[in-house]
């Protein structure tokens, strides 16, 4: 069961804020090195494009689709009783770098502009093989910022996505963003009536964890679009190996002390021009609150870009849920179009949307965009040369709204800083 409590914020250190400012220092050097010249960075997207044809809307259709009861139930029963993140967290067997501990490529992750206020690394040797995807946070989880005692950070990673073996593997890092621990989960899909399970096969471009849901894109050879996790549903694995599954002995998660069967999936509808989102989050603005999206990028990366939003149920028995009918079908709240392509990371609050877009290349930056119904404004680097001061391959942002942070995952760099200094970004 969840436990919610509030407690003071513990002050930045000092010594890392010197760190990051050396970083983002010398990152601006470097970054007004690079041309701005290219149309793709320089060329103003404009305002947002409201999209409210039917052929629009029905697309983003979602159907949700239950996990049966007696499946969850069965595999509680044979795995043991399940337990929570509180647990996870206190059986944490690695730590995160400080910022100024991490390898110089690491800290080469973070952005010129915004400057980060807090950056941490996952060990090179714990995540080898795994290719970095979406960060979500107890901020989204909870408006106090806390679940139970602890600020936890959930960071999702894949393994050998795409890789010619067809094993893709799907896991989270739990991370007490206080003590900067954290302990792995194999995210999981209940098989066989719940007798047994199966990995989720999708690489993570997008998570939000929202009341005890946890809700986790998937990739497109799934013919689901959101899987729906639990986290008070969490198993104990018995064995540790490369299996998944039931294995002699017990129970087995490729390596990891915990297991998160989906509850649920929503569907998306059938039929062309029904896109698949590549990252969501939360935006608390709104009421109710709603989970917001954008269009997977193109193989070529041009734009136009979707963007739309569904409203989270305000139901307590659908608690995480999307709102939907009576048939479980959620439809789009809001749907927009940006002409920014290759869009690798949504974010919105109130008004704005936040858009952060990939260089295209993967030695060069990004770009980090601030675009509402009036217009768009880029971040640019401290002397103003240049837009791409971006941190480069960031796939997913999730604001913390009690702090007013921004978290990311670049790499293997986790960062934070606050969203108000977009709008600070200088002209």
């Amino acid at each position: 069961m969840k436990h919610r409590g509030r407690h003071r914020r513990r002050r930045r250190g000092r010594a890392l804020r010197a760190v990051l400012a050396g970083t983002a220092l010398a990152l601006t050097a470097a970054a007004t090195m690079i041309s701005a010249s290219q149309a793709t960075d320089t060329d103003d997207p404009g305002a947002l494009k409201p999209l409210t044809a039917s052929a629009d809307t029905a697309a983003l259709r979602l159907t949700e689709e239950p996990v049966p009861r007696e499946w969850l139930d069965r595999l509680s029963s044979e795995m043991g009783r399940p337990v929570g993140v509180t647990t996870v967290l206190a059986d944490s067997d690695s730590a995160l770098r400080q910022a100024q501990d991490c390898p110089t490529a690491d800290q080469r992750a973070l952005p010129v502009e915004p400057a980060a206020t807090r950056a941490y690394c996952f060990g090179v040797a714990d995540t080898a093989g795994l290719r970095p995807g979406a960060v979500t946070t107890s901020g989204d989880a909870d408006d106090d910022g806390h679940w139970g005692a602890h600020r936890v950070i959930l960071s999702g990673w894949s393994e050998n996505a795409g890789a010619p073996d067809g094993r893709d593997l799907a896991r989270v890092a739990v991370v007490d963003a206080d003590e900067h621990r954290y302990a792995w989960a194999l995210l999981a899909v209940p098989a066989d009536g719940g007798r047994d399970y199966r990995a989720l096969g999708s690489p993570v471009s997008g998570m939000v964890w929202y009341q005890d849901k946890l809700l986790v894109t998937a990739g497109p050879g799934d013919d689901r679009v959101l899987y729906v996790y639990d986290v008070d549903r969490i198993q104990r694995a018995t064995v540790d190996g490369p299996s998944v599954g039931r294995v002699p002995g017990g129970w087995s998660a490729a390596g990891a002390r915990y297991v998160l069967p989906a509850v649920a999936s929503y569907r998306a509808a059938a039929g062309a021009g029904a896109p698949r989102p590549g990252g969501i989050s939360l935006d608390r603005s709104t009421a109710p609150d709603s989970l917001v999206a954008h269009e997977a990028a193109t193989e070529d990366g041009d734009g136009p870009t979707r963007l739309w939003r569904y409203a989270f149920s305000d139901d307590p028995a659908r608690a995480g849920l999307l709102d939907t009918d009576s048939l479980l079908r959620a439809g789009p709240a809001e749907v927009y179009e940006t002409e920014l392509g290759d869009v690798q990371g949504v974010l919105a609050y109130r008004s704005a949307w936040y858009l952060a877009r990939a260089s295209g290349a993967p030695d060069e930056r990004g770009t980090l965009w601030r675009q509402d119904a009036d217009g768009a404004r880029p971040t640019r680097c401290e002397a103003g040369e240049t837009l791409r001061c971006w941190s480069g391959p960031v796939a997913s942002l999730s604001l913390w709204q009690e702090t007013g942070e921004v978290w990311a995952q670049s790499g293997r760099t986790l960062f934070a800083f606050p969203l108000a200094s977009v709008d600070r970004s200088p002209d």
